[in-house]
């Protein structure tokens, strides 16, 4: 019998250069062995072995013997591919994806471990765990709310400046860490007196106050530990900007209550954000130059009514559950015509600052880019669509970038 098989199988070998694997596979394996119940008619005489018809000859030589087939893989055609391949998603190693990608109905997608997910930010990476929490609710992990109030402060450092002159290093240096405790503080107010509203608005829910991660006792005394650093920032000013500096504080502890009164909360924001416009010219020339500075501080609130309307409409329908206003829900489908005026207004207001600060000729074209810019926020930002609206918000960083450095070319040309 075994001498049988061998010559069957090299009769095989010398007429087919390639056979398919599982027919080879077959006849090199012993014959199940004979018993009286698989042959009830008693042992049946040895008879060759049957193979049956192989496929047509392959012109490819192929090597000898096959590759060793392991238990979790698949023989098609000469490829291995492993058994939960699918040929949907090149990287996938689920094979219940269909052909648009999603899940079939009698299978749910594969869930990543929390432990292999990236961390979300730095302050996951690097910050002990008891100081995340303080970290989340000083927003140090979305330093969009920082940029957004330091350029103001630049701006007006910058147009202060000596004509051929570089700004003041110290002072920005000064306003860039003022910016960040300020921000930080106005969020803590804001989370504090809105977090019985937070944990009704799907973007918020996750917060320190509304997810219960912290107390109001522990935000009180952080807030007292960031407007202490604060008042050592705006004590290293003069006279008359620690005065100018103080009275902000009105507008932030006041800034959260405004949702609850007025369709117009942004434009609330823009005169407490842009704050910075009156103080950076102060903390230069200890007095106020209504020429330059009132044209400056109306542009920037123009930009806020810009941005956090775009922002706004993240929330708008929760905003309709909970009973809060804001421009985006008063402008509604008329949106893009509000901020269109709006950010016309800006860049009007900003060139004539430059032109009352008399800035050189690069500051018009840096204008005009930051014209630009906000012509494809406004003209392409999907209102209906969160993500679009939060890339369009934080694309804000540039419009400020592009404003600084033609404030910057216009003071030294």
């Amino acid at each position: 019998m075994a001498l049988l098989r061998a010559a069957a199988a090299a009769d095989l070998l010398r007429r087919h250069r390639r056979a398919p694997l599982p027919l080879l596979l077959s006849a090199l394996s012993p014959p199940p062995p004979t018993t009286p119940e698989s042959c009830p008619d008693g042992p049946s005489p040895v008879a060759p072995y049957f193979v049956p018809p192989p496929p047509p000859l392959c012109r490819r030589r192929r090597s000898w013997p096959p590759p060793r087939v392991s238990s979790s893989s698949y023989v098609g055609r000469g490829i291995l591919l492993p058994a939960t391949f699918s040929i949907y998603s090149p990287l996938s190693t689920s094979s219940s994806a269909s052909p648009d990608g999603s899940p079939d109905e009698d299978s749910s997608p594969p869930h990543p471990s929390p432990a292999a997910a990236p961390p979300s930010s730095w302050v996951d990476r690097w910050l002990p765990q008891a100081a995340r929490p303080y970290a989340m609710l000083a927003r140090l992990d979305k330093p969009i709310g920082t940029w957004l109030l330091a350029w103001p402060c630049f701006w007006s450092i910058s147009m202060a400046a000596m004509p051929g002159e570089l700004p003041d290093m110290r002072m920005l240096a000064l306003f860039g860490c003022g910016a960040v405790l300020l921000r930080g503080a106005g969020c803590t107010v804001n989370d504090l007196l809105d977090r019985d509203i937070d944990n009704k608005v799907e973007r918020t829910k996750s917060r320190p106050f509304a997810s219960g991660i912290l107390t109001p006792t522990q935000g009180v005394g952080f807030l007292a530990l960031q407007l202490l650093l604060g008042l050592g920032i705006l004590l290293q000013l003069n006279n008359y900007s620690r005065i100018l500096g103080a009275s902000s504080l009105l507008l932030v502890f006041s800034y959260p209550l405004m949702k609850r009164f007025t369709f117009w909360p942004q434009a609330y924001l823009g005169l407490t954000f842009n704050w910075g416009a009156l103080l950076g010219w102060a903390a230069i020339k200890e007095s106020l130059d209504p020429a330059i500075i009132l044209p400056l501080y109306t542009a920037g609130i123009c930009w806020t009514l810009v941005y956090d309307t775009i922002y706004a409409h993240q929330d708008k329908e929760d905003d309709l559950k909970v009973g809060v206003k804001s421009t985006a829900l008063r402008f509604g489908d008329l949106t893009k015509h509000w901020i269109s005026g709006f950010g016309a207004a800006c860049i009007g207001s900003l060139a004539l600052s430059g032109y009352s600060a008399d800035l050189a000729w690069p500051y018009y074209p840096f204008l005009a880019a930051a014209s630009a810019q906000l012509a494809w926020q406004i003209s392409t930002v999907d209102l209906s669509d969160r993500l679009d609206c939060n890339r369009k918000f934080v694309s804000n960083k540039w419009f400020g970038a592009l404003i600084f450095g033609g404030v910057l070319c216009g003071r030294l040309t």
